[in-house]
């Protein structure tokens, strides 16, 4: 789940306004990708654009706006000359206004749950009411203001889906619009076992873009409130739970039980369809797994696809977060080789009938 989405929201059913903050496109070395936002309010903040003074300048903007709501603005900040940031590129930031009552808002978070990829296509310049163009592969919804500019924007929507393109600022007709690319949920990790390196790794993986599905049978081990991004699942049989999670999952096991967690191992290695299958604990419990499955009519060309001992390897504590830590990075290694392989298999993207924004 984009996180900013569902701050966003929080703050909307409060009653408040706020102003999302989008890396709109970028040039050279900076802190953070194009379609990274961040929400702010009178009071708070959330989410981050990178930080260092980029960030001080764009809060202030942002607050400004808030006190004399206006229309929404697009500005270029040189990070070298303007803000003396050492990592010297360019940024274009959009600053947009989001009043209570945004539909927008609500219809992005649909798709997710839905498991759709979006394209939100937002003016570069307009009021805080202006809405946006929202493209999936099948259906649209909202409008820029003209049948034509909204045909021709769902035509480069369609294809930066199909494509699989990152967000970035285009010019359309002589006019900015941002197309952002909301990709349906790709990184979704269902974990077994709320014990204190479960616990940990819930703790990480809430900061990250991911949908965690958190599943124990002992309802008392969860905490009282859930980390943004995750939901639980309390299961007398958590080896059921395997069956339901979706083609690409990343799984990872580490309950309370070593015969719970070769009975949830055995139905994942029935699968061929995950991203990732980590089992925590070491080599010999792999072994003995091994010896175990293999007995139970588990083919053995299936042990290759777990992991077991889980980490980079390079982390020897046995702290809970540690070992978190380890895996966690191991999974987001696994993701970006997995988004690489896909980008190549994708072949070479096809020039539309559009400039990117030009930078002044």
């Amino acid at each position: 789940m984009r996180r900013w989405l569902n701050d966003l929201a929080s703050v909307l059913t409060c009653g408040q306004s706020a102003v999302s903050i989008a890396v709109a496109s970028t040039r050279g070395s900076v802190p953070r990708e194009a379609g990274t936002r961040m929400v702010v309010t009178p009071a708070r903040v959330f989410g981050t654009i990178g930080g260092g003074h980029l960030e001080f300048k764009a809060i202030q903007i942002a607050r400004d706006m808030l006190a004399s709501p206006g229309t929404s603005s697009l500005r270029r900040f040189p990070l070298g000359a303007s803000l003396g940031q050492c990592c010297g590129g360019l940024v274009n930031l959009l600053f947009e206004p989001v009043l209570p009552g945004a539909t927008w808002v609500d219809e992005i978070l649909r798709c997710h749950d839905e498991g759709r990829s979006v394209v939100a296509v937002t003016p570069a310049r307009g009021s805080a009411t202006t809405a946006k163009l929202l493209v999936t592969v099948d259906r649209s919804a909202g409008s820029l203001g003209s049948g034509e500019r909204d045909r021709e924007a769902i035509v480069i929507a369609r294809q930066r889906l199909v494509t699989h393109q990152s967000s970035t600022l285009l010019a359309l007709a002589g006019e900015d619009y941002f197309f952002e690319t909301i990709p349906s949920p790709d990184f979704e990790v269902v974990l077994f076992g709320a014990g204190h390196v479960g616990r940990a790794m819930v703790r990480i993986l809430a900061e990250l873009p991911c949908s965690i599905t958190w599943i124990d049978g002992r309802e008392e081990e969860f905490p009282a409130e859930l980390p943004c991004g995750a939901k639980k699942r309390v299961s007398d049989s958590p080896q059921d739970e395997v069956a339901r999670a979706r083609t690409g999952s990343y799984f990872l096991v580490m309950t309370h039980s070593h015969q719970l967690d070769q009975a949830i191992c055995e139905q994942i290695l029935l699968r061929r369809d995950f991203a990732y299958f980590g089992l925590i604990g070491s080599l010999s419990k792999r072994r003995q797994f091994e010896r175990r499955m293999l007995a139970r009519g588990i083919p053995e060309d299936r042990f290759g696809d777990m992991v077991c001992p889980i980490g980079t390897g390079t982390i020897t504590s046995k702290e809970p977060m540690a070992i978190a830590v380890g895996v966690v990075s191991q999974l987001l290694q696994r993701r970006e080789a997995l988004t690489r392989m896909a980008t190549i298999a994708a072949g070479p993207v096809p020039v539309a009938n559009v400039r990117q924004k030009a930078w002044r």
